[in-house]
């Protein structure tokens, strides 16, 4: 039995800068995430970092404008600063450009906390406190404040979950 014509047979494996280009062409990329992919695709290490250093260098690639665009998506999203906060520092964003986007993003956390209870379970108060303890871990896991989200539902929520740096 013949081999079949595989995807990348007869092809030419695009330069690692090209594989780059086409990734960030579909949205912004941190240099870390940038990285993985490009070793995921089997680009040598130094390869991918000499890519990545010239998409820098031609403002292709910007970890702030990247950090810029995350916070403005997951805001709009409804997540909460902490979960914000993890996702960029999972990207190296250094702590203390992450403190002045957070403090920058102009978001009324309370509003979006209870913007986000009224869309996942509509205007109806909770009928126990069963029920708003669960609309709290909600709240929670989607990155909001202990004190924000005990202020959205009225509910006893521990202040340790604000720890989560």
């Amino acid at each position: 039995m013949a081999d079949k014509p595989g995807k990348d047979k007869g092809r030419i494996k695009r330069s690692a800068y090209d594989k780059a280009l086409v990734l960030l062409a579909r949205r912004e990329h941190s240099r870390r995430e940038l990285k993985t992919k490009l070793r995921q695709s089997g680009y040598e290490g130094d390869e991918a970092a000499s890519a990545i250093d010239r998409l820098g260098e031609q403002h292709y690639q910007d970890d702030d404008r990247f950090a810029e665009v995350l916070v403005r998506s997951r805001t709009s999203q409804g997540y909460g600063p902490q979960r914000i906060r993890a996702e960029l520092k999972t990207h190296a964003v250094p702590d203390e450009r992450i403190r002045e986007l957070l403090d920058t993003a102009e978001v009324d956390w309370e509003a979006s906390a209870l913007d986000q209870l009224r869309r996942r379970y509509g205007g109806k108060a909770p009928a126990d406190h069963a029920e708003r303890a669960r609309r709290a871990q909600f709240l929670l896991r989607r990155g909001f404040a202990a004190a924000t989200v005990r202020r959205a539902t009225h509910a006893e929520v521990d202040d340790a979950a604000d720890e989560i740096d």
